[in-house]
């Protein structure tokens, strides 16, 4: 199997050059691998290097020779690269907050429950019963503060616009699947133009939260199944789909994915990708996917 091994850089902090670029195939050929021909994706920003041997070696290699430059890397195989599904988490991923963490500000318990966020995404306690726990502070809310949120504080992750508009353009499905809340993504999904959600329900009555979350809640094991229903629903394989999130309930879906990346991620969730962007934005998912940046698809709105 051939593969290419991808460079994502930044052209206004770390632009990719021929320089680096010799490093990368001179560390490659140390290693005993068979680095091939550049293909600019474009200048000075990402590149494809094609190479033959084990992707793994080829990451290993590629890294010592880049050193601490803020460029993310990844080895994949070169056939099938454009994915027809793409499956993505909300929080942290599509926005650049945590929800939940905002709501609880609003109700005073910003600090307590964001802590609980950061643990239930670590995989450090079980997704499940921290969300009820969480929820459970925010009984009493009026329902009316998720309107001001989405117009003052939640605010779309860089890039995503352009990767759904893009992955659309070129005949995918797109999906957003959050353990979040149904009344956020609902418009987080009308913003980006995605297809369809999952997400979990808040309850309420009279006009205020009720401290509790519909059951089944949707966490780890339910994204994974709304991954496999999908493939089924869509007659495609799970080489044909990318699933991209932040946290360690986004890695069952991530692992199960032909292409799972892992945005900005929690250690026990780079540890299933297939992709760690570390430096990047969600239009580096296009870049991984072998698109030039001609080719990219940028909404009016986002230019």
């Amino acid at each position: 199997m051939s593969f290419v091994l991808t460079l994502i850089g930044c052209k206004a902090k770390a632009p990719l050059h021929e320089a680096l670029l010799d490093a990368v195939k001179a560390a490659l050929h140390a290693a005993g691998l068979q680095p091939g021909e550049t293909h600019w994706l474009s200048a000075e920003e990402a590149c494809d290097l094609a190479f033959a041997g084990d992707p793994a070696a080829a990451l290993q290699a590629a890294r010592g020779a880049i050193g601490e430059a803020p460029v993310d890397l990844a080895a994949l195989p070169a056939e099938g690269r454009r994915k027809r599904l793409l499956i993505a988490d909300m929080d942290s991923t599509l926005i650049d907050q945590e929800c939940i963490d905002e709501l609880a500000a609003e109700a005073g318990l910003g600090e307590k429950v964001a802590a609980i966020t950061a643990r239930a995404m670590a995989g450090e306690i079980d997704f499940e019963p921290a969300l009820r726990e969480r929820v459970a502070l925010l009984e009493d809310l009026p329902v009316a503060i998720v309107e001001r949120l989405l117009a003052t504080r939640i605010t779309l992750k860089r890039g995503g616009a352009t990767l759904i508009a893009t992955m659309r353009a070129h005949g995918a499905h797109t999906i957003l699947v959050s353990g979040g809340f149904t009344v956020f993504a609902a418009e987080i999904a009308r913003r980006l133009g995605i297809d369809e959600i999952h997400a979990n329900k808040l309850l309420e009555a009279d006009g205020r939260f009720t401290g509790k979350v519909a059951e089944p809640i949707l966490g780890r094991d339910a994204k994974l199944a709304t991954l496999k229903a999908a493939l089924a629903r869509l007659g495609l394989q799970p080489a044909e789909a990318l699933a991209v999130g932040d946290g360690a309930n986004d890695a069952a879906m991530v692992r199960h994915a032909g292409l799972g990346v892992a945005l900005h991620g929690k250690p026990a969730l780079v540890r299933e990708a297939d992709a760690d962007i570390r430096h990047g934005d969600l239009s580096a998912l296009l870049y991984l996917q072998g698109y030039r940046r001609d080719q990219f698809c940028v909404p009016t709105e986002t230019t």
